[in-house]
């Protein structure tokens, strides 16, 4: 039977860090007052996370890309306003250039108790942000079949939006080092292959009925079936600093689950490569970024990820159109050109260095760049 088309209605959550806003540290323990404020502005559409020094956002169910800019741009302002308002900034990337995991302290909650009590030390350690991009995909077997085929193509967007190239006030060498600090965490990483949604439903009860997971929202998968919403969620993505390039993500993976599915109608499928490739390919992007090279598997040869970008674009081309997200597909070739959030970090932090900056005075600079550009295409 022909599985039913799906919608691709869109949900974005976003993480943020909250920072002082006279020195750029992140604010251990916020004013009171401040999650109050932000919850009478915004309702449950704004959330806790792990740290005190975190906020996650989420959309409504978005019909289509321009929806989500205007959700998420509101958002976005109105938690930056109630920061302010703290003496507080909002900073959209995935890592912090200078605070320590040492340093920071955990919300009082259930959630986050049992998952520092589970974890430890590698739970402490997880002061890092992300995005997960929600779409609708209603048929049960069609959501595993386009996770299946998915993943070939995650590494190509964590390239397009790193933003963690520091950790603990250290240069990491990496455009993003947030999937090291997370990857520490088990039920991570590039998906499992399932063969239908049985399948994965039946994984879910044999990890129940032993007790390793009671709630399958604790399998951080780069994709995965949402536990909650007849969605797929793509959860690789370093957050983006620039609304702009995180619009160009959200455009290009509905726009790419909408080819997959087309290539189902027609009796075709994207072939499946092993993890361990997938693997290699998350790893060149992590290193590398939009400046790198990634492994093109047909070809069986290394690649630039700017040609590898405009050719994804050339094929996704047509569903955009049809979606409504062409200009937001094409942004990527911005992104690769000008460089994404990680790459403005490290050119700020060695220009401030060279004009004779010590290494502290040069985290601060782009800790005001990224409060500054958190906000850039952002409505006032």
């Amino acid at each position: 039977m022909a599985a039913r088309k799906p919608s691709l209605t869109l949900g974005v959550e976003e993480e943020y860090l909250i920072v002082e806003r006279a020195t750029g540290s992140l604010s251990k323990v916020p004013p009171p007052g401040f999650m109050a404020h932000c919850r009478e502005a915004l309702g449950e559409q704004v959330t806790h996370e792990l740290l005190q020094a975190q906020v996650e956002i989420g959309t409504s169910v978005c019909r289509d890309v321009d929806q989500v800019r205007k959700e998420l741009g509101g958002l976005r302002r109105t938690v930056a306003n109630c920061a302010a308002d703290h003496g507080l900034a909002l900073v959209a990337a995935s890592t912090h250039p200078s605070a320590s995991w040492r340093d920071q302290q955990r919300v009082d909650l259930d959630r986050y108790r049992l998952l520092s009590e589970d974890f430890q030390a590698v739970a402490r350690r997880l002061v890092v942000c992300g995005m997960h991009v929600h779409a609708g995909v209603e048929d049960d077997d069609l959501r595993i079949d386009l996770m299946n085929q998915a993943g070939y193509f995650l590494p190509h967007l964590l390239a397009l939006s790193t933003s963690s190239p520091f950790w603990e006030g250290q240069e990491t060498g990496l455009k993003s080092f947030r999937p090291t600090i997370f990857g520490d965490l088990p039920r991570t990483g590039t998906a499992e292959t399932f063969e239908s949604f049985s399948d994965w439903s039946s994984l879910l009860e044999v990890m129940r009925a032993t007790g390793l997971v009671d709630d399958p929202t604790k399998i951080w998968w780069d994709v995965r079936p949402s536990a909650k919403h007849p969605t797929l969620e793509m959860r690789i993505c370093d957050i983006c600093t620039r609304l702009e390039d995180t619009l160009c993500i959200v455009a290009l993976y509905q726009s790419l689950l909408a080819f997959l599915y087309n290539l189902r109608g027609a009796n075709q499928t994207w072939r499946r490569y092993r993890r361990l490739l997938i693997e290699e390919n998350k790893w060149r992007a992590q290193r590398y970024g939009v400046a790198g090279t990634l492994a093109d598997y047909g070809r069986r040869k290394l690649v630039p990820v700017a040609e590898l970008i405009d050719e994804l674009i050339d094929f996704l081309a047509p569903y955009a159109e049809d979606l409504g997200c062409r200009a937001e597909i094409e942004h990527a070739r911005t992104i690769v050109r000008v460089g994404t959030s990680a790459d403005r970090q490290m050119a700020l932090y060695h220009a401030a260095l060279a004009a004779g900056a010590d290494a502290a005075q040069a985290r601060k600079a782009v800790i005001d760049w990224l409060v500054e550009a958190s906000l850039d295409g952002v409505p006032g």
